[in-house]
């Protein structure tokens, strides 16, 4: 059994390189620019992509999402690949209580948000229709954890509680997402990478938190202020179904991010006294 990580630099893949040199699995994690040709890969999850950055960097987010996706499926040898991708894809289906993984997803070719979104749509189609066997997609939600380097709205909003002691949101009180631990991440991602047996799974937690709750404990643990822009827009996301992942690999009790986020607060606090 052996893994290559591709992305295993970013957030989600060095966490994923970290669990397999715990558990002494053989695992090869290549350089950005690494030739992968005329090499055994294994299981592949392919952790390529951008995320908080995409919308400065088109031309790279299309390279990450699909250009270097169609050379390895075409040209490189393994046994599995997983290819990463993200629940944001259900962003335009507001209108819906839940969505899983067979719900139609609608683009706005207006929105710049959407270029995020179609070439994750073109990595999963390439992925699906490529003719090679064992190949999967799994949409990753909101992933929390130590990722302090990150521009996501989590670590941004800690830093600014600890940092400025105010906080101003651009979302209102009410907006909520899914948001799902690292450490639930990485088990499922190797489960699927391993024993999928669909071609389309949610990495979720199956549960939206709301902004009021992420910053009830924010305020709790750093007494910042909060303060909401006046054109502050509603943004909630539908629920995802997670009935595969609970299914297939016994996934009923997720981490909860607000049982979580006062150790990532301290954690970050740490971090600044030490520099």
């Amino acid at each position: 059994m052996k893994f290559t990580i591709l992305g295993s630099s970013g957030f989600v893949g060095s966490h994923i390189v970290k669990e397999l040199k715990q558990s002494q699995v053989e695992y090869y994690a290549p350089a950005r620019d690494e030739n992968l040709l005329d090499k055994e890969l294994g299981n592949i999850i392919y952790c390529i992509g951008l995320t908080a950055d995409f919308r400065k960097r088109p031309y790279d987010t299309v390279e990450a999402h699909v250009c270097k996706l169609r050379e390895v499926l075409k040209e490189c040898e393994f046994n599995s690949l997983t290819y990463l991708s993200s629940t944001r894809l259900y962003i335009h289906n507001k209108d819906l209580e839940m969505v899983d993984e067979q719900t139609p997803i609608p683009v706005n070719v207006m929105d710049p948000f959407d270029l995020f979104n179609v070439s994750k749509l073109t990595g999963e189609l390439l992925t699906l229709n490529c003719g090679r066997e064992n190949v999967r997609v799994a949409r990753l939600s909101n992933v929390y954890g130590f990722d302090f380097n990150s521009e996501n709205f989590i670590t941004s909003i800690i830093k600014d509680a600890v940092a400025e002691n105010k906080v101003t949101l651009r979302t209102t009180p009410d907006s909520s997402k899914d948001y799902i631990s690292i450490n639930d991440v990485v088990q499922l991602l190797i489960k699927i990478s391993l024993h999928g047996k669909n071609s389309i799974y949610n990495v979720a937690s199956g549960n939206n938190t709301s902004n009021l709750d992420v910053l009830n404990v924010l305020k709790q643990e750093t007494g910042c202020a909060i303060d909401f822009i006046p054109s502050a827009e509603k943004i909630a996301f539908p629920r995802i179904n997670i009935d595969k992942i609970k299914t297939e690999f016994g996934f009923h009790s997720p981490h909860r991010l607000t049982d979580d986020l006062k150790e990532i607060i301290l954690r970050y606090k740490l971090s600044v006294a030490k520099n």
